[in-house]
């Protein structure tokens, strides 16, 4: 075998075992082998407005995609895994884990850091904040308080390694999902939403995880998207909350019930298995 062929089946090898690097609350990598079950056997470009911790994504690892978030911060940080990892690990391998620096690096304004920077405090606040949440107030300005841990993994090499090489080739955008070029996607192509969810109750927020918020306009929005794209011959997969008004939004697709364990929230009673509803327009 020669060197390049060598290589070209280490980075295969490396990319079939990339993992989510990042925590985040709804992420669906416990929740894979229930998906596996729903999913197309075939399509064509893979789409994931919604980005999040991207388990959907590493798990297919399809071959042309495009992936966007209206989060900055973790866009960033995907195209940095994605650009300059062993940047990334240089500059994430500066980090500690200590109470004093957590709130110190907290601190930071994200908007006078380098790219490379951005994405090592992230990845940082991420492994070593409470319950791994991500969560900003109404100014944007992340609030997660430390989290304690029994020397918690911050630079775990390997991993963004493998998710760099699963992203290679990968579009990826901070875009919300109303402004994505959806007129570049027709018959065949698969788009898979994973939006905040419909609130099941009267206290659940839409505004932890982007200062804009995500309400019932925005879900209605979604809905009437999702439609459009049905008529065009796209094939659809959605999740969200195990709600009626998940049924009425999409009333006449298919609509299944998914048991998931939900391992992020920062109240601990909060935690543990809820059902949630899958709609396909398969």
């Amino acid at each position: 075998m020669s060197n390049t062929a060598k290589i070209k089946s280490r980075l295969r090898l490396r990319a079939a075992d990339a993992v989510p690097f990042l925590k985040w609350a709804g992420g669906k990598r416990g929740m894979i082998p229930r998906l596996k079950e729903y999913l197309p056997r075939n399509f064509k470009m893979y789409c994931e407005p919604f980005l999040g911790g991207a388990a959907l994504f590493f798990h297919l690892q399809p071959g042309s995609s495009f992936l966007a978030d209206s989060n900055a911060e973790l866009i960033t940080t995907y195209r940095m895994v994605r650009d300059k990892p062993r940047d990334l690990i240089e500059a994430l391998s500066r980090h500690y884990y200590d109470k004093d620096y957590y709130y110190s690096v907290r601190a930071i304004d994200p908007t006078g850091l380098t790219e490379v920077e951005v994405a090592a405090r992230m990845i940082y606040l991420n492994r070593t904040g409470f319950n791994g949440l991500y969560r900003v107030n109404s100014k944007g300005i992340f609030n997660v308080p430390f989290g304690r841990y029994t020397n918690p993994t911050i630079v775990d090499t390997e991993r963004i390694l493998a998710c760099s090489d699963a992203l290679k080739g990968a579009v990826i955008e901070n875009i919300p999902f109303q402004d994505l070029p959806w007129e570049a996607f027709g018959e065949g192509d698969f788009v898979y939403f994973d939006p905040p969810y419909i609130p099941l109750n009267k206290t659940s927020s839409f505004t932890a995880y982007d200062k804009g918020g995500f309400g019932m306009e925005e879900q209605q929005e979604l809905a009437s998207l999702f439609r459009d794209l049905d008529k065009r011959g796209v094939i659809l997969m959605l999740s969200n909350a195990g709600h009626d008004l998940t049924k009425e939004l999409y009333s006449g697709f298919r609509v299944v019930d998914v048991p998931m364990l939900r391992m992020i929230n920062s109240k601990a009673d909060k935690r543990g298995a809820v059902t949630e509803h899958l709609v396909m327009n398969y």
